[in-house]
């Protein structure tokens, strides 16, 4: 994890444009961390 930020699918990314309810999944391709900017594979799942 780059900057320790977990992403929760109740909340989604407003900032992004990113609804509530939306899984982690389902983000889109090019969907960066809000707060450091990595992308989607350079996060892990959560036990």
């Amino acid at each position: 994890m780059a900057c320790g930020y977990v992403y929760d699918p109740l909340k989604g990314d407003p900032d992004s444009g990113i609804p509530a309810g939306t899984d982690f999944e389902d983000l889109p391709e090019d969907w960066v961390c809000p707060k450091c900017g990595v992308g989607k594979e350079m996060f892990e799942k959560a036990p």
